[in-house]
């Protein structure tokens, strides 16, 4: 499923777990990395606006829908995308890696958030093997000095997973520059993950979810921070629904 984003145009190109974790575990396999984004409605509105967080997203090599208007704009084109958000992804995917003997990198957040989180995924999946929890100071710039030291850290820890919870564009952009400087590592960009498993942060209930409302949920918690950016997210939705519905009547 195609989106198009300013000069440029996204792609949707995992349309389940089931075909993520087979494209994952092959890549694993022939000793190949990857970076993978979860496209949202907030990412659609960044991405019109910004030619470097463009630039980011054309390296993902795996992009899945996170959020139900990704879902339902593909169902508008008459396209089937299963929601798959990056806070759903990371068991599965450290499950993945503990199978394989792979060792999983942790970075975002702060050091007590890290240890909070590794400890939560230690405990929801057996064996797994976190081998680097790196928290980046504030005002981190994913095209500085500091993030390629950080990159050749991950690197040389023998990760082969490496979470990355720094919130869009920073983690689509550290993830791309990580394609280069670390192209044996698979990065997942996660947005606000750890955080969920770390309990600094806390997440719609299930039942919130399940009605599509983790939006409104997320707003009236923080609504200082998020009534901007879903008035900026939904003055996108309309000219993405008509295109996706004339797309699917031709």
């Amino acid at each position: 499923m195609r989106f198009k984003v300013g000069s440029g145009q996204v792609t949707v190109n995992m349309a389940s777990r089931a075909q993520l974790l087979a494209e994952v575990g092959q890549r694993w396999q022939a000793g190949e990395g990857f970076a993978l984004a979860t496209l949202n409605l907030d990412h659609l509105a960044k991405l019109a606006r910004s030619g470097s967080f463009r630039a980011a997203y054309g390296a993902q090599d795996l992009v899945t829908a996170d959020g139900n208007p990704i879902v339902w704009l593909a169902r508008l084109a008459g396209r089937r995308l299963d929601l798959l958000p990056g806070s759903d992804l990371i068991v599965p995917l450290a499950q993945a890696a503990a199978q394989a003997g792979l060792g999983v990198a942790l970075v975002g957040g702060t050091h007590q958030s890290l240890a909070q989180a590794a400890q939560a995924l230690r405990a929801a999946v057996p064996g797994l093997d976190i081998v680097a929890q790196i928290a980046p100071p504030m005002g981190f710039d994913p095209d500085g000095a500091a993030a390629g030291a950080l990159l050749d850290g991950v690197a040389a820890s023998g990760a082969r997973l490496c979470f990355v919870a720094l919130g869009a564009p920073k983690q689509e952009m550290l993830a791309a520059r990580g394609r280069t400087l670390a192209p044996a590592v698979g990065f997942a960009g996660i947005g606000a993950g750890l955080d969920f498993l770390a309990g600094s942060q806390k997440r719609a209930p299930r039942w919130v979810r399940r009605i599509a409302a983790e939006w409104l949920w997320r707003m009236l918690s923080d609504p200082r921070r998020m009534v901007g950016r879903y008035s900026r997210a939904a003055l996108v939705l309309p000219g993405h629904a008509w295109r996706a519905w004339r797309g699917g009547r031709q």
